[in-house]
């Protein structure tokens, strides 16, 4: 694993949405105004004509992702959190203009908008049938985990609690998430949970822990991110926390072989009006996105912990 670099934090763009499906479109009529805005960065169908249509599916849910991604982050700048998009969704592109951004995210964007419209040229040009939901075969076989395992974790309360032990049971991966069970008893409630690829915890039970939109795709050596850690079902609970990617590379875990992004964490937790410092390291799987560990620490309890991936077990 490379050794632990630091960077400096670079200034986040201005103001961000972006919104996928007719219902939530209909919400921002009045930005979609300015649609024309928007000019995608001419690509060529043409570059795509040796592509099955496999792999066009792949690289639409790519182009989306970045451009969630990017319209997520000029968004939280402004303080908007309107949008936490994860691949397998279709954008409204012509929302994409509440940004107001000009240089690198207008272009940016020019340039994702252009290259989805001659994706579905090139879909289109070979008929190919819409996406399953379902992942692929391939992508699945690729993955260090397999539908039906058991991922067993020891979770502390706090510095100084005892371990608990509570396990995930993986039971469907899809194209943009990956979805368990938590089967009980445990430290954590039972129920269902979601991460997206990129690993950020889309949904839980409520009284546990989620980070909808935290990590970002491609998670680099120095890369940056910010997001919210949130209590599910607790409006009162968030933290507010920025991360830089300290160390990354090959790494065994639980027996397991995976390719890590260390993340160092750091911010504010929030219990109403009273804000506490906090601070931790979130580790993941760039390659599935699955959780191998997470410390945090910070005053308030919720979001004092210690989670780490110990084992995992065979499907049934």
């Amino acid at each position: 694993m490379q050794s632990p670099r630091r960077f400096p934090f670079g200034r986040q763009a201005r103001g961000a949405l972006a919104l996928g499906g007719l219902s939530l479109a209909l919400a921002l009529a009045g930005c979609a105004t300015r649609s024309a805005e928007v000019r995608p960065a001419p690509a060529n169908p043409a570059d795509f004509a040796g592509w099955d249509c496999e792999r066009i599916a792949d690289e639409l849910d790519r182009v989306q992702q970045r451009a969630a991604d990017r319209a997520y982050r000029v968004d939280e700048h402004a303080g908007n959190n309107l949008i936490a998009l994860g691949v397998g969704v279709t954008l409204f592109w012509p929302a994409l203009v509440a940004l107001r951004s000009d240089g690198p995210d207008a272009e940016a964007l020019a340039q994702l908008k252009g290259r989805d419209e001659a994706l579905r040229a090139a879909a289109s040009a070979r008929a190919c049938p819409p996406p399953v939901d379902i992942l692929p075969a391939a992508r699945a076989a690729a993955l260090p985990l397999v539908l039906g395992e058991r991922l067993v974790y020891d979770e502390r309360r706090g510095t100084r609690g005892p371990a608990v032990e509570w396990s995930l049971r993986l039971t469907a991966l899809r194209r943009g998430e990956v979805e368990y069970r938590n089967e009980g008893p445990g430290a954590v409630p039972a129920g269902s949970w979601s991460q997206d690829p990129a690993g950020n915890l889309t949904a839980s039970p409520a009284g546990a822990l989620q980070w909808p939109h935290l990590l970002r795709g491609e998670l680099a050596l120095g890369s940056v991110t910010a997001g919210d850690i949130l209590v599910s079902g607790d409006p009162l609970a968030r933290a507010r926390v920025r991360g830089q990617v300290v160390a990354v590379g090959p790494q065994t875990v639980a027996g397991r072989r995976f390719d890590v992004a260390v993340v160092e964490l750091f911010g504010d937790a929030q219990r109403g009006d009273l804000s506490t410092r906090l601070d931790g390291v979130i580790v993941i799987d760039r390659a599935s996105g699955v959780l191998l560990r997470l410390d945090l620490r910070s005053a308030q309890p919720e979001f004092s912990l210690q989670r780490r991936l110990v084992r995992i077990d065979p499907a049934a």
